[in-house]
This record gives structure tokens, C-alpha cells and sequence, in this order.
């Protein structure tokens, strides 16, 4: 590392002012913060010192994803042998959907990375290290064979009008990678309706149907056990399936507290009751699914852990918190169970509680306000 130290060092002067490469300073730059510590500290003012900047918060966030990450590989490969009727071992499998899935993460990373070094180098900032996390975030939440050119479409699509026209990491409303997938999901709704997932290679004869595909269309006779949709042994997109993995990256944010416990907490009881209510009204095969087997359905594990969480879009507030995770998770069954056209309700409802959090957060602090302004005046009286 001294090594690579020192020939940084000496090419630096190239990319400062003045410098033939003067340009791309801010690529510059991102590499060198991304290898060593940024050199550069805080010389006047008082301020805060803190180790855990926004690349550890950002690479905590993507080492949590490595457990959906490498069983979605496994699974990719699983799938298409059981659908052509093969047998295979560990490895077979797992090489199988490592060839399938970096592609797919390969894309959305040179995409995304592309056009943040393009937005940097003309507004003359820094790279911002948020991408790390998007970029991996895309393709966990893609079909397995998704064209690639549809991952770069949708990539480009999410950090342009999801990201960098609000200002860049920090200030965007919507979750980048949900806006990657809400936009396949309304620009291909034939390959991205939610009731069939792509099998790669698989024969005519396999539907490939999740178990919201089953759900939806009324076959709840066919959605595979609760411990085969607890492990992830079933067709789905590529990281949200296996909530066992899930719950392996959530203690990973929780123990490091990257993620709040709060909102990953009041989506599951917000889920929960509303599956509960469906269980009392039972107009159909659908509502009588147990409220519990709808938070291991689907992408709504995935969701309360990597997606409801995203400090950004998310509510700021305690109270906030809980109000903004209970109606995602309310709103993610009741969209899943009422409206066949979205079966999977967890990205409508993350997306409009990202658009509310704002306000949510801005009726706490009114209400606080309007608390302490009532007890200060019956202090004075």
C-alpha cells in the first residue's frame, strides 16, 4: 500500500489547479479517497471529529448485502437446473448464477459510476461514495435475466431524474434503486409484472410463477411452504428472496447502527396488522394467507431492511420513524392483496411514504413545538 501511496502522490500535482488533468480533479479525487483516509481535516472553527464517515457508512451497508448477494448467485443457478429438470451440486449451482448476476452488477455499477463522474467533473464537486450502495442494491432487486441494456436504462434513468436533479446524494426524495425498478415496472410491464420471474434457459413448460405470482391469481394451493420461502429455495428477483439472509444483513446494520430499528420494527407490525385484518375479513383465498406469511413473501423483508431505512429518504424523527415504517408495512399488504396489477406492494408503498416523510417529520416537530409552547405558558402562569 506504501507503494501505490507513493505513485498517487506523484501523479497528484497532474489533477490539481494548474495541472494537465486539472479537469478530473474530482476523479481523481474519488479514487484516492476510496483506497486511503482523504488527507485533507478541518483547520479553523469548531467542529465535530467522528471515524464513521459516509464511505464506512456506505461500505457497512454493502458488506450487509454480501449474504443476499451470494445466496441470490446460488439460487439463480439452483432454479435453472431444477427447471431443466438437472441435478446439481453446491458449487455448479452457485458458478452458475455468479456468471448470470455480476453481469447484471457489472452493468449497474459502469452506469451509475459513469454518470456520477460526469455530474461531479461538470459542477466541479466531489464523488460522493452513495452510489456504492445503489449500485448494488439494482441488481438485488432485478430478475435474474434482465436484459442488460434494461439495467442501464433503468440505472441511468434512476441516478439522473432519482438523484442528481434534486442536488445528488443527500438530496434526492426517492430511494434510487426503487426508482430503477419502478420504472422497468412501468416502461416493461411485461417483464416486470410481478407474476412470472425470468428462469434463465428454462423450457416452455416452466411458468417460473413466485408466490405472490401464485397469490395473485388466486392459486394459493401452489405457494411454496413458509420454510422454502423463509430460506429463499423459490423463484424471485435475485436478493429477495432467502429471508434468512435478509435478517443476517439486518443485524449487521443493526449491531453497527447504520439502520434504525425503529422503522425496520414498525414495518413489520404495520405488515403484520394489516395481514391480520385481511385474516378477519377472509373475502377470498388470498386474505386467509397468515399475516405472518406475508412478511416472508416477496420483496418485503428485503424492503423493511435495505430500502425503508435509507436515511435519506426516510423520515429524521423518532415519532417519525414509527409513523413512516407502520404505513409502509400497511400499505405493502394492502397494496399487494387489493390491486393484482402491483403484486408487489413494498415498492408502490416505499416510494409514496418517500414522498411523505418530509411532511411527516414536519407535523412531529410542529406537534413538539405546539407541546412545549403549551408548558412554557403554563410555567409562566
Amino acid at each position: 500500500m506504501k507503494g501505490l501511496r507513493r505513485y498517487l502522490d506523484k501523479i497528484k500535482p497532474n489533477f490539481e489547479k494548474g495541472g494537465r488533468f486539472e479537469k478530473l480533479h474530482s476523479t481523481f479525487e474519488a479514487f484516492e479517497s476510496f483506497l486511503f483516509v482523504p488527507n485533507s481535516v478541518t483547520l479553523t472553527g469548531s467542529h465535530i471529529r467522528d471515524a464513521v464517515d459516509l464511505k464506512r457508512t456506505m461500505s457497512i451497508v454493502v458488506i450487509a448485502l454480501i449474504p443476499t448477494l451470494l445466496f441470490g448467485m446460488w439460487n439463480v443457478g439452483y432454479q435453472h437446473f431444477i427447471a431443466n429438470g438437472q441435478e446439481a451440486n453446491l458449487w455448479q449451482n452457485f458458478w452458475f448464477g455468479f456468471l448470470q448476476v455480476m453481469p447484471i452488477v457489472i452493468v449497474s455499477y459502469v452506469t451509475g459510476l459513469a454518470i456520477e463522474f460526469g455530474f461531479a467533473q461538470a459542477r466541479g464537486h466531489a464523488v460522493n461514495e452513495g452510489f456504492l450502495v445503489t449500485g448494488m442494491l439494482i441488481p438485488l432487486i432485478m430478475p435474474p435475466d434482465v436484459p442488460l441494456w434494461m439495467v442501464a436504462l433503468s440505472t441511468a434513468f434512476a441516478v439522473i431524474f432519482g438523484k442528481e436533479v434534486f442536488g445528488g446524494t443527500g438530496m434526492n426524495i426517492l430511494n434510487p434503486a426503487l426508482t430503477a425498478r419502478a420504472f422497468l415496472f412501468f416502461a416493461y410491464p411485461k417483464e416486470m409484472s410481478g407474476d412470472k420471474v425470468w428462469i434463465v434457459d428454462k423450457p416452455d413448460a416452466f411458468s417460473g410463477a413466485t408466490p405472490l405470482g401464485d397469490a395473485m391469481i388466486g392459486e394459493v394451493d401452489k405457494i411454496p411452504s413458509a420454510m422454502d420461502m423463509f430460506l429463499g429455495f423459490i423463484p424471485g428477483s435475485i436478493g429477495e428472496t432467502s429471508t434468512l439472509a435478509i435478517i443476517i444483513g439486518a443485524l449487521i446494520l443493526l449491531f453497527t447502527g447504520v439502520a434504525s430499528w425503529r422503522i425496520m420494527l414498525s414495518v413489520l407490525v404495520g405488515g403484520l396488522l394489516m395481514g391480520l385484518i385481511f385474516n378477519l375479513v377472509a373475502l377470498n383465498e388470498y386474505m386467509q394467507i397468515p399475516a405472518w406469511e406475508h412478511l416472508i413473501m416477496g420483496g418485503f423483508a428485503f424492503g423493511a431492511v435495505y430500502m425503508a431505512t435509507d436515511p435519506v429518504t426516510a423520515t429524521q424523527t423518532v415519532k417519525g420513524k414509527y409513523i413512516y415504517g407502520f404505513l409502509i408495512g400497511f400499505f405493502a399488504i394492502m397494496v399487494r392483496v387489493f390491486n393484482p396489477a402491483f403484486p408487489e406492494g413494498m415498492m408502490m408503498a416505499i416510494l409514496f411514504m418517500n414522498v411523505f416523510a418530509p411532511l411527516i417529520d414536519h407535523y412531529v416537530i410542529e406537534a413538539n413545538i405546539r407541546k412545549r409552547r403549551k408548558r412554557w405558558q403554563k410555567a409562566i402562569n
